[in-house]
């Protein structure tokens, strides 16, 4: 089972997106509300070089915004 991060923030549409993908799909994964906690917000950024969210983490990949086609890619391997 591949290990899922999601890094996101309560305000943000495409989060929720994200994460209600995941859910459809049966998909456990950690959410990580990066507005509340600072390290895990440094941790993302250090990884994707990006402050943008939401940043999906999938076996240690990094996905940056809501890629349905790189989550499927990345769900299947």
């Amino acid at each position: 089972m591949a290990k899922i991060k999601v890094y996101s923030t309560p305000t943000c549409p495409y989060c929720r997106l994200a994460k209600n993908f995941l859910k459809e799909k049966g998909v456990d994964f950690e959410d990580v509300d990066v507005s509340v906690d600072r390290k895990a917000a440094e941790e993302m950024i250090q990884k994707s070089g990006q402050m943008g969210v939401p940043q999906i983490e999938i076996n240690e990949k990094i996905i940056v915004g809501f890629d349905k086609g790189a989550i499927e890619r990345e769900l299947g391997k």
